[in-house]
């Protein structure tokens, strides 16, 4: 190996190796990037692929009224895409800065964003379009006498042909717009080197199309390869919604359709669609979204209908579904995504559980036959032998058994099956049993529905709460209780109960689970509490006077730093609340009164109601126990404490296993009986539907108490 040899600092060697060290050690200056440098990154950003450039055509024709879109394609569109239409036109003195960033007719203030009903609302899609390619616009309107042709460049007109003037030149034409982008991403070689064929870019063109072309009531599309006379895609103006399917995704979809609607104006949406029923089941899901009419995806919405259809179809089996959701605009952002491909919502989890619950209910109508195709025996073939007559689906080769399912792999998955909890003798005499799917369930309360329209929380604080909650969710834990099966509860008084999983059985301490699931209610719902209301208000002062009193009589100091004064507490208490009423009632639905008077408390689930009777102690832990001076803090302690208090109590022991109730007052066996058909009833629904389970619920929370593949081998050795 060579030996480092030393440079001379005097020499011009060195003095060359001197200056390189200090322009890399010298602090890099800061500058402002050049515009176009600027646009072309933006330009990037919004048009990812050729298909983002003619999704935003698309879109802004249909914003144009066009009741007809022809689609011209060359080589996946990198060469040529040409969209032409017969809407409105744009005037020909709008056409100066047509092409500028954040120029648009459909936005003026950022309230508008608030009830945007169209499309398009930045004004960067053609602006971006112009800086990666050569885009050339024609246009007439209806009071025009001619159309009018304009070259764009990075934004600005150019002339058609050097030397000549770039105003735009008058041309014949017809009514509406034809936009011409050609050489996509000439400017851009690393990009236009990215994509792999022509055809792959085509394929994803046709699928933008095609779901427009489905989704847009009373618009003809047509889609084609430039130079071909045959359309790849047609449809007709006054098609129906069925028919352009059949057209688009073959006979062998529309043939298996069933409609659906859903609505609900406490959630202010309506959605309506097409799915195919049991008959029809393919590879991948096909889910054409569309919200507000903006063709959209969500992760949550494709896994929800995927998970109803489990219970539909065989094992890898998928459906397609085309579903159109309008949303109320104040209740949507549409600004979140560069292409608009994302859109957030309000009130999203209950808004999906909704429309799935609706679109079950409508599979299980038809699903009363099933269809299965046959093949008659061609001529010359053998008869299949009497013993294979039996099996109608054997396709297994002759001279081998078809395999048979292991019996302890099958496992019960309908939850609305008999349980055990009916089979075991009630208090009343005889034997219980659980009402049905439809009957009623009522927790004494009578719930009324304020006009208050939803809050979007945007503190970070809360964001970051909500991010810890989803960094230390346990995955497989998660999916056990998303997918369990409610057995029956074991112990009351130590808050046990079992659920299966599969081919597991496990025994849940529902109290951890309760805390966890209460703490990110109140994270999810954070400003959107409902509220119980006190009917005559209580004195807060008196309220935690018994619980002051009740903590010092049964836990009693160990030293005089432990000792407190009662008074003193209380004063101190109420104070902290009353101080900061204000916030709690924004933020919590916990409303107290300037006087000292508890008007609410929050209302965290439908359906349940916490102990009044461990309300003193909840209030009187919000002084010590919740740190007011940081605000992260100040939440996170609140919403545990507040889930502390929505946790079921633990019920005194009884005194005979043969009577669960007997020593119980009145009073105590009714509370019994309420936290009993909650747990089942309410949490645990609950718990499958919203629960991140986290990583602390695998240390005493949930345990294994048998797994049926082990029966199994205990049972063999018998």
């Amino acid at each position: 190996m060579a030996e480092p040899m030393d440079v001379d600092v005097g020499s011009p060697r060195g003095t060359k190796r001197k200056a390189i060290d200090e322009i890399i050690t010298a602090p890099r200056r800061i500058k402002a990037l050049d515009p176009d440098v600027v646009n072309k990154i933006a330009a990037g950003e919004i048009i990812v692929a050729p298909v983002h450039a003619l999704k935003e055509l698309i879109e802004n024709s249909v914003d144009a009224g066009s009741t007809s879109l022809e689609v011209v394609v060359k080589e996946g569109g990198l060469k040529l895409l040409q969209i032409t239409d017969n809407g409105h036109g744009i005037d020909k003195e709008d056409l100066p800065i047509l092409c500028e960033r954040f120029t648009t007719s459909k936005l003026k203030a950022f309230e508008d964003l608030t009830s945007i009903g169209t499309y398009g609302f930045r004004g960067e899609a053609l602006a971006s379009i112009s800086h990666i390619a050569h885009l050339t616009v024609t246009t007439k309107t209806k009071d025009s006498n001619v159309a009018f042709k304009a070259h764009y460049d990075s934004g600005r007109l150019i002339p058609a042909k050097p030397g000549q003037s770039a105003d735009p030149k008058p041309t014949a034409g017809r009514q509406g717009t034809q936009i011409t982008v050609e050489d996509l991403f000439y400017n851009v070689p690393t990009r236009r080197r990215a994509f792999r064929s022509a055809s792959e870019e085509y394929n994803k063109i046709l699928d933008v199309v095609g779901r427009y072309a489905v989704h847009c009531d009373g618009v003809a599309f047509s889609c084609k390869k430039s130079g071909e006379s045959s359309t790849t895609i047609a449809t007709q103006s006054k098609s129906s919604t069925v028919d352009r399917i059949r057209q688009i995704y073959s006979s062998a979809v529309a043939n298996e359709l069933i409609e659906f609607t859903s609505s609900d104006e406490k959630y202010g949406y309506r959605a309506r669609g097409w799915t195919t029923n049991a008959n029809y089941h393919v590879k991948k899901t096909t889910l054409l979204l569309f919200i507000n009419h903006r063709s959209v995806d969500s992760t949550n919405i494709r896994k929800a209908i995927e998970q109803i259809y489990s219970t539909f179809l065989p094992k890898g089996g998928h459906p397609f579904i085309y579903l159109s959701l309008e949303i109320e605009p104040s209740r949507v952002d549409v600004n979140v995504h560069p292409t608009k491909r994302e859109v957030n919502f309000l009130n999203e989890d209950e808004i999906i559980e909704k429309i799935c619950g609706d679109i079950r209910t409508k599979l299980a109508h038809v699903d009363t036959s099933r269809t299965f195709m046959t093949q008659t025996l061609l001529p010359g073939a053998r008869a299949p032998d009497e013993a294979s007559v039996g099996d109608a689906h054997n396709s297994v080769p002759a001279g081998t058994q078809k395999p048979k399912p292991y019996e302890n792999n099958l496992v019960r998955t309908d939850a609305k099956l008999r349980k055990i909890t009916s089979m075991l003798p009630s208090a009343e005499g005889g034997f219980s049993e659980s009402p049905a799917p439809n009957e009623s369930r009522t927790d004494g309360m009578e719930y009324e529905y304020s006009d208050r329209e939803p809050v979007t929380c945007r503190l970070m604080t809360v964001k970051e709460l909500r991010q810890e909650v989803r960094d230390d969710m346990h995955n497989e834990l998660t999916e056990i209780f998303a997918t369990h099966t409610f057995i029956g509860i074991v112990d009351e008084r130590r808050r046990l109960a079992a659920i299966q999983g599969g081919v597991k059985l496990f025994l849940v301490d529902y109290g951890m689970v309760c805390n966890e699931y209460f703490y990110q209610l109140g994270l999810t719902d954070f400003g959107n509490f409902g509220s119980i209301r006190f009917d005559p208000p209580l004195d807060l002062k008196e309220l935690l006077r018994v619980a002051a009193e009740h903590e010092k009589s049964t836990d009693p100091p160990t030293c005089e730093e432990d000792d407190f004064a009662i008074e003193e507490v209380i004063e101190l208490v109420s104070a902290q609340l009353i101080e900061r009423r204000e916030m709690l009632l924004e933020y919590f639905s916990f409303e107290v009164s300037e006087e000292g008077e508890l008007l609410s408390i929050p209302l965290l689930l439908k359906g349940y109601t916490p102990s009044l009777a461990r309300l003193p102690r909840f209030l009187l832990r919000l002084g010590p126990h919740v740190n007011w001076m940081d605000e992260k803090e100040c939440f996170a302690t609140f919403l545990r404490e507040l889930a502390s208090y929505y946790v079921p109590e633990q019920l005194p022991p009884t005194s005979g296993p043969e009577d669960p109730e007997e020593g119980l007052s009145e009073d105590l066996k009714v509370r019994r009986q309420q936290i009993n058909k909650a747990v089942e009833d309410v949490l645990f629904p609950a718990f499958r539907a919203r629960l991140i389970a986290t990583k602390p619920l695998m240390k005493g929370a949930i345990v294994e108490i048998a797994n049926l593949k082990g029966l199994y081998r205990v049972f063999e050795r018998c």
